[in-house]
């Protein structure tokens, strides 16, 4: 059975498999990961680590701990969480880069851990960043990164997966970062929504590494549970480059006693690259992939994303006729802060100064880029136009520390969010673009391209693929696991439902709310009338991207203990689908019932209550309702084990 690049990295990171058991998207899997990367969350983790009762890591050399969200912030209060954190690391003897060395997510990168082929994970929603390199980089929550520590695994549901195919070349001036806004703003109708991405095409050869990563960063706003670039000559150049930086550097920067042969770096080493090279992953020709999206680079020109979201692009040459006034510009974040970026911004704007008024602070991704920068003179220029340095570190990005954005300003940056109040008052406007219009717009004061394109249309498509059912297989069930279920159908028909409509945030940070009281108000922003229409044993079915929005797990808990048996629905929000199962609450998604449902009752009732019985076959994968039996992705053992012992937590307390 043939396999793309996603199934067979998860293939590889898949433990306890069945006999045989080639792993397809759907498969609910146990998994391994390379490394486990958490940054400031990291004392959260450590809270669950100790309530589940767990004394030591499973296994040290996979967490790796790099402080980089609140480094300006230098109160005692702080400081205390930080020394805390780095006396945690010392004591389970797990790697630790403090504050100043750089954003996690390019220390991961730079020191070797995310290796082209692995499986990484972090408890950030950017280590889809890690695909730049070849590497399944994809978000988990506090609570798996807790498990991990202790276990040395969590589970995964392997998602549908897109191949993005990039042709041609950019015009010159033209960035990786005008790529995946001209990608999140063709397509902005949800398309790629929790997929796994394939990039291919013969544009990939011009694409450098610091371009791929900038690109695989932002298939998370683009929707995308991660984003992964080949394997191929440009990756096997970038390494070359960085082993050699690396030994001329030497262990000093290295935190683990793991030293590598002759005192190279254990990750970083020619051995290493050699062995990749004879076994990189790569897809079968015949791999299925759920859609086929391509574009055109040579039609791409600089965008602007904005304000407020990542769907709505504009032209940076149109954007200018309006001179919109900005207040403030900023060139920090792990989208991009690295070499070429900060080269890019520095030849831009070189022997010019920052307009009055304005405000340009720029931060480097972590110190050796900032070094290296230097060396260059290209920080130098930076800071002689006027530019504001500030530590390496996500600071304004997550709306931390020095510069933010006050009341009705506005702000150009080069980040991968500009959500309403992210990066500082809810009434300020944020835009998102490339350092080098960033930098433009610094000095021109108000936004502004760098480079005389007309406005053009980027030339992109897509294509969704059905797949041939496969012969159905029987799926083993666990002991105390039922073979089938039945129950009645509510049906929630709202797309975009999110956690405060199914729990409401009033309620979130009440420490002794009870079950019982869960139970009581849940669905209460959605429908007041759902709380009563639930009978126990019930199958609730919403629309497609159920639970978006915070991530708040009683949106989960609430509706199990009203006595929900299982949530089905179109898609899930993956943070979403992520608490529910940690909790031992199935979920399952069923977009062809969901439409059947729309098409037989619409949309004129917020809950209704089929009054028909559904009856779900866990050993076939099925489901048959109204004389109809539809097709679902078969409930691993993985999945089975978190519903049996009633979650993670649970499920690794049985294991220490």
């Amino acid at each position: 059975m043939s396999q793309n690049l996603i199934e067979k990295i998860a293939q590889k990171y898949a433990v306890d498999l069945e006999k045989d058991q080639v792993v397809q998207s759907g498969d609910f899997l146990s998994i391994s990961p390379a490394h486990v990367m958490t940054h400031d969350n990291t004392g959260a983790v450590m809270n669950k680590f100790k309530a589940i009762g767990a004394t030591k890591v499973y296994n040290p050399r996979q967490p790796v701990y790099a402080l980089d969200h609140n480094v300006q912030d230098k109160s005692a209060v702080n400081l205390k969480k930080y020394a805390g954190i780095e006396a945690f690391a010392k004591e389970m003897g797990v790697d630790f880069y403090p504050a100043g060395r750089g954003i996690g997510h390019q220390i991961m990168c730079e020191e070797g851990y995310a290796w082209p082929g692995s499986l990484m994970v972090a408890s950030d929603s950017h280590s889809n960043m890690y695909g730049g390199l070849g590497v399944l980089g994809t978000p988990i929550v506090r609570t798996d990164a807790a498990a991990i520590w202790a276990t040395g695994r969590t589970w995964w549901q392997v998602p549908p997966v897109a191949r993005v195919e990039l042709t041609g070349k950019l015009p010159a001036g033209v960035t990786g970062k005008d790529v995946i806004i001209t990608l999140a703003g063709l397509f902005n109708n949800d398309e790629v929504l929790n997929h796994a991405l394939e990039f291919i095409g013969d544009g990939l050869a011009s694409l450098s590494i610091d371009q791929r990563l900038t690109i695989a960063n932002m298939t998370t706003e683009w929707g995308a549970l991660a984003g992964v670039f080949p394997i191929d000559t440009v990756t096997y150049s970038w390494l070359e480059s960085r082993i050699l930086t690396v030994e001329k550097r030497g262990l000093s920067g290295i935190p683990s006693d793991e030293d590598g042969e002759n005192g190279t770096s254990p990750r970083m080493n020619f051995a290493r690259l050699s062995e990749l090279k004879q076994t990189a992953p790569c897809a079968d020709p015949e791999a299925f992939y759920a859609k086929e999206l391509t574009l055109d680079l040579a039609t791409v020109e600089p965008y602007i994303s904005g304000p407020d979201n990542v769907k709505t692009m504009t032209a940076a040459k149109t954007m200018e006729q309006e001179q919109l006034k900005i207040h403030k510009a900023y060139l920090v974040s792990c989208v991009n802060s690295r070499v070429e970026d900060l080269a890019e911004a520095a030849k831009t704007i070189k022997d010019q100064k920052v307009a009055e008024g304005v405000e340009f602070y720029v931060a480097a991704a972590s110190s050796e880029v900032q070094a290296e920068s230097e060396a260059r003179g290209d920080w130098q220029t930076l800071v002689d136009a006027g530019a504001i340095a500030i530590p390496p570190g996500c600071g304004p990005c997550i709306g931390l520390g020095v510069g933010l954005l006050e009341e009705n300003e506005v702000g150009i940056s080069a980040t991968n969010r500009n959500f309403k109040g992210r990066m500082g008052a809810k009434s300020a406007q944020a835009y998102l673009a490339s350092p080098a219009v960033v930098a433009a717009s610094a000095v021109a004061g108000y936004i502004v391209s760098p480079y005389d394109y007309n406005e053009a249309n980027p030339q992109g498509q897509i294509k969704a693929n059905a797949k041939v059912a496969d012969e159905t297989k029987a799926v083993s069930i666990l002991d105390g696991f039922p073979t089938e279920l039945t129950g009645n159908i509510l049906f929630c028909h709202q797309d975009n439902l999110n956690t405060d409509g199914i729990f409401p945030g009033k309620y979130t940070y009440i420490d002794d709310f009870t079950p019982e009281q869960q139970a009581g108000v849940v669905m209460e922003n959605y429908d007041s009338d759902f709380v009563n229409m639930v009978e126990q044993g019930d199958f609730l079915v919403g629309g497609f991207n159920f639970g978006t929005g915070s991530s708040r797990e009683q949106a989960a808990t609430a509706l199990k203990y009203r006595g929900i048996s299982l949530v089905m629905a179109g898609s899930f929000s993956e943070t979403y689908k992520r608490n529910a199962i940690n909790n031992g609450f199935m979920v399952l998604e069923a977009p062809e019932l969901v439409k059947d449902l729309l098409a037989d009752h619409g949309r004129d009732k917020l809950t209704l209550s089929t009054g028909k019985k559904a009856s779900l076959n866990f050993s076939k994968a099925t489901l048959t309702y109204n004389g109809k039996t539809y097709a679902l992705s078969p409930v691993g053992a993985a999945a089975q084990e978190l519903v049996l012992t009633d979650g993670l937590e649970n499920w690794v307390k049985a294991r220490l």
